[in-house]
């Protein structure tokens, strides 16, 4: 080897050797790859990624839960009264009153119902009966009534047998559907219907329909057998609180077949159109 290759080969051994620590490091670096990067590419590129493990029921459970809606709420007895009218009507000869109340005490699902409803005209009570009503729950819109019911007027009073059903069909119309078992084999059935439209928060506008049907003419009492009556009415109130609220509206009353027949012979109009006004409360 030529004496100056020798040199410059021996100055290059020395100086790797007597480098500082740094510059070996960084000639390291450059040297060999990174443990990390290496660790990092066998996770994405070689290494097995473990199975999803199978769903339980637990889990199932806990995706979802049960969502069904519990009617009872609560142990403690509680109670309710609507005076859905107490109302002035405005008769074709004179003025009359009317009324419409029901309420109940009892829990969620096992109740006593009270219902009662007449009417006034020039003083003399026209109509008038008293329901005593057990009612059961079946679902959270429903309730099972029976129990009995007493006419006092028109014509001597009569007790009832009462059975049916109340509560809030689809599109929130207020239903009451109630058939009667009275003596001498009568029997008698009503159909009630209304329904709340907001016109605001505080002013509703409220349709009502009631139909009532006898089993067998009772002349005493001038009730004509099949479809004896139909009621429609409008009333506007205004909710000065949830509680308390005044209307003004109009009645409309039909009667039918041999009903129709009894009123004419007593000297009564078959039809009649009533404006009332009066007062809407509960507590």
């Amino acid at each position: 080897m030529p004496t100056s290759l020798h040199h410059s080969a021996l100055a290059v051994a020395l100086a790797l050797v007597l480098a500082p620590p740094a510059l070996a490091q960084d000639h390291a670096h450059h040297a060999q790859p990174s443990p990390k990067v290496e660790a990092g590419h066998a996770d994405h590129a070689g290494s097995p990624v473990e199975p999803v493990p199978p769903v339980a029921d637990a889990d199932r459970a806990a995706a979802f839960p049960d969502l069904a809606h519990s009617m009872e709420h609560g142990a403690g007895i509680n109670h309710y009264v609507l005076v859905d009218r107490l109302e002035a009507v405005d008769l074709e000869r004179g003025s009359g009153e009317a009324w419409e109340l029901q309420g109940w005490v009892g829990g969620d699902i096992d109740r006593l119902w009270f219902r009662s409803e007449g009417e006034r005209a020039r003083g003399h009570t026209e109509s008038a009966d008293v329901e005593l009503l057990y009612g059961h729950s079946v679902s959270p819109w429903w309730d099972l009534v029976a129990g009995v019911k007493h006419d006092f007027k028109p014509g001597d009073s009569q007790t009832w047998a009462a059975f049916g059903v109340q509560g809030m069909s689809p599109y929130k119309f207020e239903i009451e559907a109630t058939a009667y078992l009275g003596e001498d084999g009568r029997s008698a059935a009503s159909f009630e219907a209304e329904y709340d439209v907001l016109l605001t928060n505080r002013l509703i506008l409220q349709p009502l329909l009631e139909v009532e049907l006898h089993g067998k003419d009772d002349p005493r009492r001038g009730i004509g057998s099949g479809l004896s009556t139909a009621e429609a009415g409008l009333r506007l109130r205004y909710e000065v609180t949830r509680q308390f609220a005044p209307y003004i509206g109009v009645s409309h009353e039909r009667a039918f077949g041999d009903t129709a027949d009894y009123r004419r012979a007593e000297g009564e109009n078959s039809r009649d159109t009533r404006f009332v006004a009066g007062l809407r409360l509960w507590f």
